[in-house]
């Protein structure tokens, strides 16, 4: 399977490349009060609005450092009613893809359950990379659309 590498703080992880539609430099996001803390903002891609979460803030409690490596990873998920969606994950120096065989990645013998994203373990030259699932990524953040949220680019204003 063909992965993109990125890290969270010091710590390198990775998303199967099947989900990814783009990756995307950092812009300005609209901040919503009373968000989830790892909740980054909205930002609209090419008409559609975009929920990005910060993967440093919900993995590991800090903000996602701003670097010239640093992107917005836009994931294609299915929310509950069948609908596709777009959601944008912050993460620090996005390096690049690469190809990992399937059964590379080693269940921890920990899970946590708040965090049931946090899948399997490969080591490469001495260090751990962590996958993330995308499948389960979005039932553990709870302010993502349902349905249609009905906002469109006449809405933006």
């Amino acid at each position: 399977m063909l992965v993109l590498l990125f890290y969270i703080k010091d710590v390198m992880y990775t998303v199967k490349c099947d989900r990814v539609r783009e990756i995307a430099p950092i812009v300005n996001l609209k901040d919503v009060p009373h968000s989830p803390e790892y909740f980054a903002g909205y930002f609209n891609y090419r008409g559609t609005i975009v929920p990005v979460i910060d993967l440093c803030r919900l993995i590991r409690g800090s903000l996602c450092r701003i670097r010239l490596s640093s992107r917005i990873i836009l994931v294609d998920y299915k929310n509950e009613g069948g609908k596709s969606n777009i959601l944008g994950l912050l993460a620090e120096r996005v390096t690049e893809t690469v190809m990992k065989p399937d059964n590379a990645f080693v269940q921890p013998s920990i899970r946590s359950e708040d965090a049931p994203f946090l899948g399997g373990i490969v080591m490469e030259q001495g260090e751990m990379i962590q996958y993330i699932d995308l499948d389960l990524l979005p039932d553990c953040v709870h302010f993502l659309p349902d349905e249609d949220n009905g906002i469109n680019d006449s809405d933006q204003n």
